[in-house]
């Protein structure tokens, strides 16, 4: 009878670790970003000491067990193999839904998915008894417990508001305090404010996190009935020590509060998220104790035994630290989703990774408005005032050092850190699930705001991204309901179903890894990245001949492709080679879009290239404009299932494929090996392919006149032959401003 639930509860253990790793993958953002972004500590001392915080927050974390017991739903009114069933459910959609989103390198919450996914698994099984026992519907709420669900869900929710709109008061201010200028502030300012950073972190973070574990009971009467004293004395002695770290050792007290709030906020994430991802198996392990401990069968053991206090097994959660923290330093995932925070909240203008949209072209045009209003109100002088405090300080780096530069400055690092420890703290020590997620990039979204970073040139893009993240907190919930209710649905019907979802799990793992690495190759090979140093003419010459290199090799696969399929009349290959073209597009419409910066990167020298580079871009944009059209036009053909082309017109074009094919291997491979003195007899090709091209219309022509009767045939023919001519005249137009700029910098060099 057992044995079933013995490989259920290996499952979970698996389960566990696979969830930890994940999970983590996601949450480094939480507390990483801050350090990180403001590059205040080198990055692997940030390393080091999130993993000293996450070691004593897996300490801590044992009071927040109790959520994964009872917090949903109600033990009593389920049965053993039922809450087997329940927990069974809400691990395997855990894991998928997080990878998905680590995939995508989206942060979202692991508190909402646990929540949504107990709550899910749960209504689910509840639904199914009250079926089998011809009870009304409305009896599911004594199956939920509802209010405490209520609670939770109502705090997360409250966290993204309180979170952003803290966040931003206390950025402001602390602004208009320090300015931008932060090194000339007063040493008893500096000291004042390290006192006030470190004593609530300390306060809420060692003593309220300490609330609920073993450790508690030996202080708990010196804090008890003394928080105002301890608050007041904190507070002097770290001023004091601020003071005399600023003052005879020369320290900076704002680098100090980024690796004390880096420490405590990853010890809050790891003591507030930690039973997100261990919690539901150590409850399944407790539930297994009490049943075999009972005698009973499986279906008739109700597990109120789970509405008990259990404290947790110290060894276990440092095991899941230590897991944890194996993760912080391989996980590349962990990398993607740490760079959406940093690239939203990052001070100043650059490649920005999302798209706007309606709503956040309606909120800026509210905000500037809203801007205007204020204006009109405040006097002439305090607006000077106020935008004094704002003004950034013009840095003078060299050009090949501008990367060097943090995404955000030291004062807006230490509000980051600060204010969301202390929130999550609070809600730790209330024994609430807050989501970490949303009170950390909420918090940093308020303080960039407040900050001024969000200016004419980003704000469109960076309300749009906010706005993506927070509707994939909203898809996270509705998913992990809807999905952890049909798992616990299947696993009820049969238990066999249990090894199906474990291999559906290990599938899905696989193939998503084998889809990141995959991903992660082909953004390496894209023909757009970030400039670190200074271009000279021999690098614009190397950078665009790569551009031509890899643009010349992909269209002659993306041609040959179209020719072929239109001949075999094949609609997937089609649909499929069409979207090879919308990615081509979309990587040179992003070089177009960093023209700005690569010309900021040129040395004083090479800065007539800029001419010869913008050309160059806009004749590739040509050429994947052609392609394009020739693809969509195909697509669009055998899609409505018009007749093929005729054997002469399939013909004709292959040849000229053939030909093109030929032209563009050459130049991929003149401009790989930088061989560009053999760019005149490539150009010389040129005039028997044009040639050709000629010849096929006039052939077309003349079978209008005689045996063609299909007018969609002849148009689609005809498209494919105009726009192939205006493909090569791109082409040509390419490499005679290429040969006239190649020869001229030789010249110069000479």
């Amino acid at each position: 009878m057992g044995d079933p639930y013995i490989l259920m509860l290996v499952a979970l253990a698996a389960l566990a670790i696979l969830d930890l790793v994940v999970g983590v993958s996601n949450d480094a953002v939480n507390f990483l970003n801050s350090a990180i972004g403001s590059k205040a500590i080198p990055v692997k001392k940030i390393m080091i000491i999130a993993s000293v915080g996450v070691f004593f927050g897996a300490v801590t974390s044992s009071g927040m067990m109790e959520v994964a017991r009872k917090g949903i739903f109600n033990p009593n009114m389920f049965m053993f193999d039922e809450i087997m069933y329940i927990f069974m459910a809400v691990m395997i959609t855990d894991i998928l839904l997080l990878d998905i989103f680590n995939s995508l390198g989206m942060p979202t919450s692991t508190t909402v998915s646990i929540v949504f996914e107990l709550l899910g698994a749960s209504v689910a099984i509840a639904l199914i008894k009250i079926s089998g026992n011809d009870h009304s519907v409305s009896e599911i709420w004594n199956y939920i417990n509802h209010e405490t669900a209520t609670d939770i869900i109502l705090g997360i929710v409250l966290s993204v508001l309180v979170a952003f709109t803290v966040g931003a008061i206390v950025q402001y201010f602390s602004r208009l305090i320090y300015s931008f200028e932060f090194e000339k502030r007063p040493v008893y300012i500096n000291a004042l404010f390290g006192g006030f950073a470190i004593t609530s972190i300390t306060y809420f973070i060692i003593i309220k996190g300490l609330k609920g574990t073993p450790f508690y009971g030996g202080i708990s009467s010196i804090i008890e009935g003394n928080t105002a004293a301890i608050i007041v004395g904190s507070f002097a002695i770290f001023s004091l020590l601020s003071y005399s770290l600023i003052k005879f050792f020369k320290v900076n007290i704002l680098v100090a509060i980024i690796a004390v709030g880096t420490f405590s906020l990853a010890m809050a994430f790891s003591g507030n998220d930690l039973v997100n991802f261990i919690g539901v198996p150590i409850a399944a392990l407790n539930s297994y104790e009490a049943w075999q401990a009972s005698g009973l069968d499986a279906n008739q053991f109700s597990m109120g035994v789970l509405a008990n206090k259990v404290p947790s097994n110290t060894w276990l959660l440092l095991l899941a630290g230590l897991i944890m923290v194996i993760t912080l330093w391989t996980s590349k995932k962990a990398r993607a989703v740490i760079e959406t925070g940093i690239n939203l909240s990052r001070q100043g203008d650059g490649q920005e990774k999302f798209q706007p949209n309606n709503l956040s072209r309606i909120v800026v045009r509210a905000a500037m408005f809203a801007n205007q209003g204020f204006n009109f109100i405040l006097p002439t002088k305090t607006q000077g005032y106020i935008n004094s405090k704002f003004e950034k300080p013009i840095i003078k780096l060299p050009k090949d050092k501008t990367y060097e530069l943090p995404a955000f400055d030291l004062v807006r690092a230490a509000v980051n850190l600060i204010m969301a420890s202390v929130l999550i703290s609070i809600a730790t020590s209330m024994k609430l699930p807050l989501s970490t997620t949303y009170v950390t990039f909420m918090v940093a979204m308020g303080t960039s705001l407040a900050d001024r970073a969000w200016g004419r040139e980003s704000a469109v893009y960076r309300v749009a991204g906010v706005f993506n993240v927070i509707g994939g907190w909203f898809l996270t919930a509705i998913i992990a309901f809807t999905a952890a209710g049909l798992v616990a649905y299947f696993i009820s019907w049969h238990v066999a179903m249990v090894p199906v979802m474990l291999l559906l799990v290990i599938g899905m793992l696989v193939r998503s890894s084998l889809k990141y690495t995959q991903k992660a190759k082909e953004e390496k090979k894209q023909i757009f990245a970030e400039r670190a140093e200074l271009i000279s003419i021999n690098g614009v010459i190397e950078e665009s001949s790569s551009h031509i290199s890899e643009v010349a090799n992909r269209v002659n696969k993306l041609y040959s492709n179209v020719v072929n399929d239109l001949a075999n009349h094949d609609l997937n290959k089609l649909r499929k080679t069409d979207k090879h073209v919308t990615r081509l597009n979309d990587e040179i419409d992003n070089l177009k879009d960093g023209v700005f910066y690569f010309i900021k990167s040129l040395d004083d020298s090479s800065v007539q290239a800029s001419r010869f580079y913008i050309l160059i871009l806009g004749y590739l944009q040509d050429v994947a404009q052609s392609i394009s059209f020739i693809s969509r036009a195909t697509y669009k053909h055998v899609n409505n299932n018009h007749k093929n082309l005729k054997k002469g017109q399939l013909a004709d074009l292959k040849e000229i494929a053939n030909e093109l094919s030929r032209l563009l291997e050459r130049i991929s491979v003149a401009f790989d090996k930088q061989s560009l003195d053999d760019l005149a007899n490539i150009l010389a090709e040129k005039r028997s392919l044009l040639k050709n091209v000629a010849n096929s219309i006039e052939k077309q022509v003349e079978r209008i006149r005689t045996t063609e009767t299909s007018p969609k045939n002849t148009t689609l023919y005809f498209s494919l032959l105009l726009e192939t001519q205006d493909l090569i005249s791109a082409i040509i137009s390419l490499l005679e401003t290429y040969e006239d700029f190649y020869i001229s910098s030789k010249s110069i060099d000479v």
